[in-house]
């Protein structure tokens, strides 16, 4: 019968030298990246405020820009995500359980969903291009289309381009953890950078999931 580590007794040689244990490094970093979540909110907030004044300007011009996204790529990456975020939770259990190997597969497997949203993204991205469907004055699409749907791919870009960033960045944070977990850096008493990647990876999916029926089912 395994006893609990009890982390306010036992200092892993991980936990940063100026916290006194691996509890007082959780909870501060844990209130760290809360506030950091808070920003990232901000931030999307405003994209979301001006989708919703520039839909209720111009309805049309939204359902007409709607028509020419491919809601079923938009479908497949929201289960892509969704599953992403599953896989890191379970990897964030398996490190608590001492269970490596799994937390790793895991760890890695979410990897290669994130990869996999970019790439579909990718293809989305091209194929708007060749129609010349871009943002702003550069918006150049021949097929039929409102004068005023510009507008419409500029949120459109601004907002899917500023989550295929926040993407990126976390397959980066995930990486890293990875890596620190094939080294056996986290175990049962210490695993709170696993768990703040966790966090961020997380809120990249939650606003994805708004990012989809707001752009490709605006009907």
């Amino acid at each position: 019968m395994s006893s609990k580590v009890d982390t306010s007794k036992f200092i892993p040689r991980f936990v940063s030298h100026h916290f006194s244990n691996a509890d007082q490094e959780f909870e501060s970093c844990k209130l760290g990246m809360w506030l950091f979540l808070l920003t990232e909110f901000m931030l999307f907030g405003g994209i979301f405020v001006a989708y919703v004044v520039f839909r209720t300007w111009y309805p049309e011009t939204f359902e007409s820009g709607a028509d020419k996204l491919d809601w079923k790529m938009g479908a497949v990456n929201t289960v892509i995500l969704i599953t992403s975020s599953v896989t890191m939770a379970v990897a964030i259990r398996e490190v608590q359980l001492n269970r490596k190997g799994r937390a790793l597969a895991l760890l890695l497997f979410t990897v290669l969903c994130g990869m996999g949203f970019l790439v579909v993204k990718y293809f989305e991205y091209s194929h708007k291009f060749e129609l010349g469907i871009f943002p702003g004055d550069f918006f150049s699409f021949m097929g039929d289309h409102m004068s005023n749907e510009h507008l419409y791919f500029s949120i459109y870009f601004m907002a899917t381009a500023t989550h295929v960033l926040h993407v990126i960045l976390g397959l980066i944070a995930i990486l890293w953890v990875s890596w620190r977990t094939a080294k056996g850096e986290f175990y049962e008493a210490y695993y709170t950078p696993v768990e703040m990647v966790g966090l961020y990876w997380h809120l990249v999916d939650l606003i994805w999931i708004f990012l989809f029926p707001l752009l490709y089912l605006t009907k």
